[in-house]
């Protein structure tokens, strides 16, 4: 059970036979919203799925600080903490993915009128006394290569302890470096800072609100992670199953050089039949990392999203040509259903010519 899939971690529990069911909340899918906390989980819905299922037949119940998939939308505190208690009530293990936390954090801080008094540090013990596992990228949470599996429990430490000789290398010398231990150490405790963690989520929200100035559709409220374009809105002369979010990523690079991230159809998987799974959404993630950007690059930004924008019906849609069964998105070749990129390209090159 999770409040909204990522995609590797689904494909780590399909490949082992299992499942994931979903219970976020109605808000989570609108695009378009002032719900603050779209990453809660909807408690209802866990509950009838655990009577669903049966408690004896769910490894986890999953939490994602930040949902990626759905615009980087943070949970509240309170809606963990009534998490908690169901999960206590079933007999569950509650397990935290803590990879986006850090603007998680922020938003509970800014957003969350019992928490507003709170310290960063205060709200991240809280948060930690919730959940039985902790587990985290690092290249997101502490800025550095790695990544952690934390846990109360010495019971469920021991198991974990057993698994590391098969795949990281023994507890003394397997996995990670010390220099990178160490860098991780730094980057958490930089994350207890919250003129630190803010700054990503602050020009995050200037992006968002700049490019709504000039009608371009993006998911609201600002999330963590980064600015994130709707584009089943912006291409919605394309059909999900062209990958408009895909095209959209192309279409963006060529008349700008800016890099993004398809979070949409291109991004899942087929289903056992091989059929094409639709995305709930279409976003192209812009993803605003701490203390790499100027607002001036960001505003050069939204001046070629606007001109893409302006010039949408140019862009077509894409096809796989070489298409990996698991995760797709990391390794698949695709290419475009017209020369839509070509044309592009030229009304670029001419209205840039007349500047």
């Amino acid at each position: 059970m999770t409040n909204y899939h990522f995609t590797t971690t689904k494909a780590h529990v399909v490949l082992q036979g299992g499942e994931m069911p979903e219970a976020y909340i109605p808000e989570a899918l609108e695009t378009t919203s002032v719900h603050p906390f779209k990453g809660n989980m909807d408690e209802e819905r866990l509950e009838a799925l655990i009577q669903r299922y049966g408690a004896e037949k769910i490894a986890f119940v999953r939490m994602e600080a930040g949902t990626n998939l759905i615009g980087g939308q943070p949970f509240s505190l309170a809606n963990l903490a009534a998490v908690r208690e169901i999960c206590q009530r079933h007999g569950l293990l509650l397990v935290l993915d803590a990879s986006l936390l850090a603007d998680n954090l922020h938003f509970i801080k800014e957003r969350e009128a019992a928490c507003q008094k709170l310290s960063i540090r205060e709200i991240t013990r809280r948060v930690a006394e919730l959940v039985d596992v902790i587990y985290f990228s690092a290249r997101k949470l502490g800025c550095a290569r790695g990544g952690g599996i934390c846990t109360n429990s010495e019971e469920l430490y021991g198991r974990l302890r057993e698994l590391l000789p098969l795949y990281e290398g023994f507890l003394t010398y397997g996995g990670m470096s010390v220099r990178e231990m160490e860098a991780i150490a730094v980057g958490l405790e930089e994350t207890m800072d919250e003129d630190m963690i803010s700054q990503g989520p602050q020009f995050t929200a200037y992006m968002v609100r700049e490019l709504e100035k000039r009608g371009v559709p993006v998911v609201t409220p600002p999330g963590g992670l980064g600015c994130h374009l709707n584009a089943r809105e912006f291409l919605d002369h394309l059909p999900q199953e062209q990958y408009p979010a895909g095209a959209l990523a192309a279409a963006l690079y060529l008349v700008s050089g800016i890099r993004g991230m398809e979070r949409g159809t291109l991004s899942e998987a087929r289903d056992a039949q091989g059929r094409e799974v639709l995305a709930d959404l279409e976003l192209l993630r812009l993803a605003v990392p701490r203390r790499v950007y100027s607002l001036s690059q960001l505003s050069c930004a939204v001046d070629r999203i606007t001109w893409l924008y302006q010039n949408r019906r140019l862009i077509g849609g894409l096809r796989f040509v070489d298409e990996p069964k698991t995760l797709r998105f990391f390794l698949g070749r695709l290419a475009p259903l017209t020369e839509w990129p070509a044309e592009l390209a030229r009304r670029f090159s001419q209205d840039l010519s007349k500047l």
